[in-house]
Order: structure tokens, then C-alpha cells, then sequence
């Protein structure tokens, strides 16, 4: 296993992490006993970093992971949690609560819920438009004080946002989408995060499934939140597996899958970015271990950047509800 340093503050990480929202039905069933081999098969191969989020099948992924965890020795998983979606009974979202109180109330459930007495990184799902954040990560400040939270991070916040959360406590990293077909943190995002010293937790490398390699229009089934994203819908798709498909020539001359190409391109953007990979399943996960083995010269970047450019997919990466609550987005567009 390759090793990173989340951060100049953060604790060293694997190179990949296991991104388990996938396990906890939003792509569809999962299989649990699949889901804990898998998890196991991971922390096996070095792999300690595992995301998740309090919201993720309403405690389900929590749950999962801790009884993953039972008999693992603590120091081996580094646990990260997203926290502040508010759900309704019939999975409907409701939006968010980043207040002090609320932080320290979701954190208790967590560690409840995971079977821990710390959690390795702490940070809010997205920006609460009604909370400064700086008093959301002042409260995770006390946390981290108390002992309960060993270190900060963001999720898919806006230059601006990461920079008034950097003043009030040392951020280890942010998460947000990144691949081959989602670059809008080139533009400000990740130079600010570079200039304060924070790392990278990209989600979503393969794009949901999409630039995987394996997906198809048949592939989204009962209960797969796909069906609703702009870069699945009619008329975006065939456009996007397109793209795909470029790759799939410069994957097959490199003797990789499109999956392995997509992981290892994002990781060769900078030692500062861990890729988080959403396998569900052991095989999925022995491939994306197999990115480790792609080695990209400047040539083979240039041709995966002739064939995808910037900006190439049709379709933003959200539903346009989604987008408006996306202070990563909201930076972007002003």
C-alpha cells in the first residue's frame, strides 16, 4: 500500500480510501455479508481510510462499518464522517443543521452507532446556510478538545468558505467530487486548499458508476438515485459512454480497465489528493487496488486529455436542487 499525508495537519492515510454510502442502499440493494468482505478485504490490503455519513441509509452505513469493525484493532480503520443532512422516514431529504448543538448531538449517535469513542475525521456534509460555519467548526473544535474528534475537514465548500474555516481551527482536508469529468475544483478550489496546506478526499473518481467502465443504460434498477442525475439522463448518457469509450482505447493500449485509468488519473493530479473508491463488492475492489499499478507519463496524460477534455460531459453532476445547496458550486458560478 501507498501512503499519503492528509494535510499538513492531518494524519497518513493510505493512498486510496473506501467510500461505503454504496453499501447502505443508494445505488440500489446491496448484500451485507458482501458489504462487511468487502470492508474487511480493504483494511487486508492497507487500505484504513473508510468514508461515510451519519445520513447514509439513516445510521444503516454507520452501523455496517462498526459492525465491520467489531474485532478490528481501532488504530487500524481511520474513520472519516460526514455529518448534517436531516432525513425524513420515507428518505426524503430535508435539509441541513450545522448548528453547535446539533454537531454535538450528531457526533454522540455516531460513535453510538460506530461502537468508537473517537472519530478520526469530522466535517459537515455541506455548507447550513443559516449557521456560520465558523461556529459549526468552532464546535468541532471543542470536540476535538474533548477527545471525541481527532481532526476537521470539509465537504464541498467554496474557496471563501474553506478560508473562514481554516481561521477558526487547522482543516486536514476536504472532500468533493473529482474525475476526469468533474474538474471545477481546478478553478479555485484547489489552489486555495494547496496554499493552506489542506488535502484532498475526492469522491465520485468514476463518476457514480458512470466512467467506470461497466456501467450501462441498463444498469440503474429500483431504488438507484442514477435515474435522477442530469449525466444519466436521456440525451446526456450516450454522449457521456462516449467519453467512456475513448477511454476504453487508451485503457486497452495501456493493458488497464477504464476503472483503473480513471482512479490512477486522479491520483496523478497531486500527492495531496486521496481518491475515495465506492466498491461495494470484493472484485470491484480488487480492481480499483490495481489503479496502484497504472503508471501515467506526460504523453499518456495528454492523450486522456485529448479524449476527455474539460468540461466535456453533458449534464451537471447534481440535480439543479442539488446544485443550489452546493457552496462549492454557488463560488463557482459568481
Amino acid at each position: 500500500m501507498q501512503y499519503r499525508q492528509l494535510g499538513a495537519t492531518g494524519p497518513r492515510v493510505s493512498a486510496l480510501g473506501l467510500g461505503c454510502m454504496g453499501m447502505s442502499g443508494m445505488y440500489g440493494p446491496s448484500d451485507r455479508a458482501e458489504s462487511i468482505a468487502t470492508i474487511h478485504a480493504a483494511l487486508d490490503a492497507g487500505i484504513g481510510l473508510l468514508d461515510t455519513g451519519d445520513f447514509y441509509g439513516m445510521g444503516h452505513n454507520e452501523m455496517l462499518i462498526g459492525e465491520a469493525l467489531k474485532n478490528v484493532p481501532r488504530d487500524k480503520a481511520l474513520i472519516s464522517v460526514k455529518f448534517g443532512a436531516l432525513r425524513g422516514p420515507a428518505g426524503d431529504w430535508l435539509g441541513y443543521d450545522a448548528r453547535p448543538a446539533a454537531v454535538k448531538n450528531f457526533l454522540a449517535y455516531t460513535l453510538q452507532r460506530l461502537g468508537v469513542d473517537y472519530i478520526d475525521v469530522y466535517r459537515p456534509a455541506r455548507l447550513d446556510p443559516n449557521v456560520p460555519v465558523e461556529d459549526t467548526i468552532g464546535a468541532i473544535a471543542d470536540l476535538v478538545k474533548a477527545g471525541y474528534v481527532r481532526h476537521i475537514g470539509l465537504s464541498e465548500v467554496g474557496a471563501e468558505t474553506i478560508r473562514r474555516a481554516a481561521a477558526v481551527h487547522p482543516i486536514v482536508d476536504l472532500q468533493i467530487e473529482y474525475s476526469l469529468i468533474s474538474r471545477g475544483i481546478e478553478d479555485s478550489i484547489l489552489p486555495t486548499c494547496r496554499e493552506l496546506g489542506i488535502g484532498i478526499t475526492a469522491y465520485g473518481v468514476l463518476s457514480r458508476g458512470l466512467i467506470s467502465g461497466h456501467w450501462d443504460k441498463n444498469s440503474a434498477g429500483a431504488g438507484d438515485f442514477r435515474a435522477h442525475s442530469p449525466r444519466f439522463q436521456a440525451g446526456n448518457v450516450d454522449h457521456n459512454l462516449a467519453l467512456v469509450e475513448a477511454l476504453r482505447q487508451i485503457a486497452a493500449k495501456k493493458n488497464v480497465s477504464v476503472a483503473q485509468l480513471a482512479i490512477a488519473w486522479v491520483a496523478a493530479q497531486g500527492k495531496d489528493i486521496v481518491p475515495l473508491v465506492g466498491a461495494r463488492r470484493r472484485d470491484r475492489l480488487a480492481e480499483a487496488l490495481g489503479s496502484f499499478e497504472v503508471v501515467l507519463t506526460a504523453d499518456d496524460l495528454a492523450t486522456i486529455e485529448a479524449a476527455v477534455p474539460k468540461n466535456a460531459a453533458a449534464g451537471d453532476r447534481y440535480a439543479a436542487a442539488q446544485m443550489a445547496h452546493l457552496d462549492s458550486e454557488q463560488a463557482r458560478s459568481h
